[in-house]
């Protein structure tokens, strides 16, 4: 028998991954952000007590005898302090989602992720639960400490107090969540006896969702589960002002006592002190040139101009600059000249000419509704001798918060008029109400067939609110 060949072999090579590689499989590797302060640290805390203040505070402002903002699914009518949007008014929610694209692409052209380093509400409360951290734990080392230490009695009651206080924040989030669908007023007699089961769900679940993302997650939302860090760059060029190291200024970075001349040691302004990585909340290096995972929350600059201070050096070895400004050297001034550039003002043009037209949109708003719905069972009837009658249903919406009287007419054919009905009709505030109403027109006022007529609404002592609407008031064949 024919011996068989023996089979090749394909030798294995190890491929040398990168870093970048690497960190997708590795197991996360906790970080612990150590605390700083400066100027844009007392920003980012600014927008953290201003958002808060908004999101936490706008449920319990009274407006009108009602919550000043609630989004009443139920009744379909959304109440912004004086204003009452009905699902008509959807257009008013598109105009909002096209306002918030062009300033998140105009901010992003200008200053890169601005809005995650700042407002991003995943910011936000990842920075209110690591102040939380800090006062329970300690900051940057003891928590290190804390981790590796031994199960005792101490460990436990401070990591059952962090929790707990996490646990508090994500619970009363999810309750003012929900109190802005459900009145919080009502919401809060309803705990926990007679809540109603889908405010339950999104209490927890809103809950839930603040104290791993904020507490658990972190970073990795942003870095792994957040779409905009992966389509950030698509809005940048060379003159969006980044989080940006100056290598030409710090390398070669080493180093050094407060005392010794750096040029004399053949070394950069950078002392290797990696103040600007521990205090990083995404743990990346920014030296190492921009990085997808940064949020531009430039607690990095605040770190190394502390560091700057101690060491008698200019500010600024980190800072918000463009690409093309570290190249070429630019001034404050002529940077500032290239942020707003055609790219820049042909955005804002567009963002203040839209909102000019919303806003515009919003004044002149007729509160008033009007649908007008022909009655299938009875398209046209003789009602007496020599007069031909339509049925219709009108339906009118009050879109404004003060009770209102109408008025109803209508015209198009020679002696067209509304029988029957009992005027002024009253609709409540914020309420609309379907009106049944007879029009009669004499059976020689037009030749026979399907004839165009409108039908008006108006409010009794405001004629400017008044709506007419088209239909059709059919006359037959003899």
């Amino acid at each position: 028998m024919p011996v068989d060949a023996p089979a090749k072999t394909i030798p294995i090579v190890p491929a040398n991954a990168t870093p970048e590689e690497l960190s997708l499989y590795e197991i996360r590797r906790k970080i612990y952000p150590r605390a700083v302060h400066g100027w844009f640290a007392g920003w980012r805390w600014a927008f953290v007590w201003l958002t808060q203040l908004v999101f936490y505070g706008l449920p319990w402002i009274t407006w009108s005898g009602r919550q000043s903002v609630l989004f009443d699914l139920g009744a379909r009518k959304f109440y912004v302090f004086g204003l009452v949007f009905w699902p008509q008014d959807v257009i008013y929610l598109t105009v909002l989602l096209i306002l918030s694209a062009f300033a998140l692409f105009l901010f992003t052209a200008i200053a890169g992720r601005v809005w995650c380093g700042f407002a991003c509400p995943q910011t936000v409360y990842t920075e209110i639960f690591l102040w939380v951290e800090r006062r329970i734990e300690g900051d940057h080392v003891a928590r290190i400490r804390l981790d590796a230490e031994p199960p005792s009695a101490r460990k436990l009651a401070k990591k059952s107090s962090k929790h707990a206080t996490w646990i508090a924040i994500s619970l009363w989030t999810g309750i003012t969540f929900v109190g802005y669908f459900t009145p919080i007023r009502d919401l809060l007699r309803a705990i926990p006896f007679a809540l109603g089961p889908w405010e339950t769900f999104w209490v927890l679940f809103y809950g839930f969702a603040t104290y791993g993302n904020a507490g658990w997650m972190r970073e990795q939302v942003c870095k792994y589960m957040c779409p905009y860090a992966r389509f950030q760059s698509v809005m940048f060029d060379k003159d969006t002002m980044i989080i940006a190291y100056d290598a030409e200024r710090g390398e070669p970075r080493g180093p050094r006592s407060r005392k010794a001349d750096p040029r004399a040691k053949g070394l950069g302004d950078c002392v290797d002190c990696e103040i600007c990585v521990q205090v990083c909340p995404t743990g990346i290096d920014i030296r190492n040139g921009l990085q997808y995972e940064c949020i531009g929350c430039a607690a990095c600059i605040d770190g190394c101009d502390q560091v700057m201070e101690k060491m008698g050096y200019p500010k600024g070895l980190i800072r918000y600059a463009s690409e093309n400004s570290l190249a070429r050297h630019y001034g404050p001034k002529e940077m500032w000249r290239h942020v707003f550039r055609p790219r820049t003002l042909v955005y804002s043009a567009i963002l203040v000419a839209i909102t000019a037209a919303a806003a515009g949109a919003l004044a002149l708003r007729n509160p008033l509704k009007v649908d007008v719905l022909r009655d299938r069972g009875a398209l046209a009837r003789e009602s007496a001798p020599g007069l031909i009658e339509n049925v219709y249903r009108l339906q009118i919406m009050n879109t404004g918060e003060a009770p209102r009287t109408f008025t109803i007419s209508a015209e198009g054919i020679p002696g067209l008029e509304v029988v029957g009905l009992e005027q002024p009709v009253a609709v409540g505030g914020a309420a609309a109400r379907t009106v049944p109403i007879r029009l009669q027109a004499p059976a020689d006022a037009a030749a026979p067939g399907a004839h165009r007529i409108e039908i008006e609404v108006e409010a009794v002592g405001d004629p400017e609110m008044e709506r007419k609407e088209r239909s059709t008031f059919i006359l037959p064949r003899n």
